[in-house]
């Protein structure tokens, strides 16, 4: 009687703990067939389920534990962290400040309509699109176009959601609502952006066509030439694509573990993929190629001055703002060894510049409009202002004691790393090389030509960095690279999206499949090159694995393999595939 009962009741717990598998399997493989896609599923289906029709129940349980596995490295490879507007909701303004009949109430941003008179506080993000109903006004507009330094607003001139109030208080008539605004218009197109990405498809799938048939006529010509279905059944289980099902996704883990290690965090495989067959690079220019915030570009000095107390008193001065510009001249100063003098009686003009008293004398930095009022600037000024212009830089200007003594320009820069990683990039085999921003055609031509670029698209919208996207990749795999809420939709419609992320989370990080959490954009370079390895390693296990494989359905189609012996023989190759694919844990330099 034990004798009798015990081989049913193993022979139920194989079976049991196939089934499950099995009933997956079969789900997954028509929601493929509904979309147009034919896995290799297929053959792990056919496999377990031919075991178990022909009693071979502990061969389909091997292959189904196989198969499990399998499948949970893969999603855990190529899940992607989830993609979703939080930042860009959160960064939103919710609540409106609403002037009527004179007196001020906050009302929710969605109420605001066309022709609402609002107070826009300094600090406040502006919620709607409008007018400047004040003197001027001094916005961060970086988020939307990528130019760093502040501009400058006056009565009656246009402004967009989404921009920084950098200056004082001022008042903005409503030219539209809140969800017809520009910001609104950005989330949108990132939402829209990244709908319509393609979903990632698998390696192993790209072998399924010609895969499957070719085991399916090798498993029937065993049958009809030896007579014996346990030889088809052992062909099917020597072919289940375990190699193929577990290469991949085991490679692109230990890549993105590897990249993780240097601050580049790939969210899943299937990024990681995209990446090494890119072609193409976007680059963003403001806070990607160049460090995305005023620098201090040269000191002028009127005649009988010294660059030295140009530096002192706009420094001494420049230490009562909060400013990100007024921070940057104060950091210089101490670099250059100044003793700085605390400054008294100062008083801040509206975001254009300041007044006070800097050891007793009265010192103005700012605008030239500031400083010096509305009378026609001196020759020396004059000139300042023209190289300003010609150079896209912020020409600060210091008056003692009613005497203006020079100016500080103040501009972006390129990255110390940025030419070097261009360099590494045509090394890789990138063929072509774009810079795409918001920022002045003037100051884009003059970094794109020190940097050699293939080509320099300047004064783009959001929405048109979009239609550029579109156009490359019409072309060749793109890369999109940036930083700012206006390169996000940019970034969620590329092949790959990757956001300079080392100053805190962004819509930018958000949109893009991958963000490099150190400063440099030789990470770039990194990321591409443990991309091009991974996906080499990935291919090679896939390649052996096959081949292995391949033998073993040969030696099972002519008795030389049992389906249990052919199960146990698809783990060793496993095996095999396993540890060669976690070669892509180590540094591309050791390879």
């Amino acid at each position: 009687m034990a004798q009798f009962w015990r081989p049913d009741v193993s022979t139920i717990i194989w079976s049991l703990g196939t089934v499950p598998v099995l009933g997956s399997l079969a789900l997954a493989i028509v929601r493929a067939l509904i979309v147009g896609r034919a896995g290799l599923d297929a053959i792990a289906f056919l496999s377990m389920a031919a075991a178990l029709a022909m009693g071979e129940a502990l061969a389909a349980n091997v292959v189904a534990i196989m198969y499990a596995g399998g499948v949970v490295l893969e999603d855990y490879a190529v899940a992607r962290a989830e993609r979703d507007l939080t930042a860009l909701i959160d960064r939103a303004p919710r609540i409106a400040h609403r002037v009527c009949a004179g007196k001020v109430a906050d009302v929710a941003a969605d109420e605001i309509i066309s022709g609402d008179e609002l107070l826009v506080r300094a600090g406040e993000i502006l919620p709607v699109d409008g007018f400047v109903l004040d003197a001027s006004a001094m916005l961060d507009e970086s988020a939307l176009t990528g130019e760093p330094i502040p501009v400058e607003r006056r009565v009656g001139e246009a402004v967009r959601s989404g921009t920084l109030n950098a200056g004082g208080t001022f008042r903005l008539r409503a030219s539209a609502s809140a969800g017809e605004s520009t910001y609104a218009g950005i989330v949108k197109l990132v939402s829209a952006a990244q709908t319509s990405r393609a979903p990632f498809l698998r390696m192993a799938d790209r072998t399924a066509l010609v895969l499957l048939p070719v085991t399916l006529v090798l498993a029937g010509a065993a049958w009809i030439g030896s007579g014996d279905p346990l030889r088809a059944l052992a062909v099917l289980v020597a072919a289940t694509p375990c190699p193929l099902i577990l290469a991949a996704p085991v490679a692109f883990i230990a890549g993105v573990s590897q990249a993780a290690r240097g601050g580049i965090l790939v969210k899943g495989g299937g990024p990681l993929e995209a990446l090494a067959r890119v072609r193409t690079i976007i680059f963003d220019k403001t806070g990607t190629l160049t460090v995305g915030g005023a620098r201090l570009m040269s000191i002028e000095t009127a005649p009988g001055a010294s660059a030295q107390d140009v530096l002192l008193y706009a420094a001494s001065l420049e230490q009562a703002s909060h400013h990100s510009v007024a921070q940057s001249i104060v950091e210089v100063a101490r670099q250059q060894g100044l003793s700085l003098v605390l400054p008294d009686t100062v008083v801040e003009a509206h975001g254009a510049g300041l007044s006070g008293r800097v050891q007793g004398r009265e010192v103005r930095i700012g605008s030239h409009r500031l400083v010096f009022g509305a009378r026609a600037p001196d020759a020396w000024a004059q000139r300042v202002l023209d190289d300003a212009a010609a150079r896209s830089a912020l020409a600060i200007f210091v008056c003692v004691d009613g005497q203006g003594i020079g100016a500080l320009l103040m501009g972006d820069e390129l990255r110390a790393d940025a030419r070097g990683a261009i360099v590494r990039l045509r090394r890789h085999g990138i063929a072509r090389i774009v810079m795409l921003t918001g920022d002045r055609v003037d100051a884009a031509q003059r970094m794109g030509s020190a940097l050699d670029l293939d080509l320099v698209l300047a004064d783009h919208q959001p929405h048109e960095k979009l239609a550029v996207v579109a156009s490359e990749q019409t072309n060749a795999p793109v890369l999109m690279v940036g930083d700012g809420i206006n390169d996000a939709p940019a970034l969620a419609a590329a092949h790959v999206g990757m956001a300079m992320g080392a100053r805190g989370a962004s819509a930018a990080s958000q949109a893009a499949d991958i963000v490099l959490l150190v400063e440099g954009i030789d990470h770039v370079a990194d990321a591409f090159a443990i991309a091009r390895r991974t996906r080499t390693i990935a291919w090679q296990s896939i390649v052996a694995g096959m081949a292995m494989s391949g033998l073993a359905m040969l030696a099972a189609a002519f008795g030389y393999l049992s389906p249990i012996q052919g199960a146990l023989l698809q783990e060793a190759i496993d095996v095999a595939v396993i540890l060669n694919a976690l070669r892509a844990l180590s540094p591309p330099d050791q390879a």
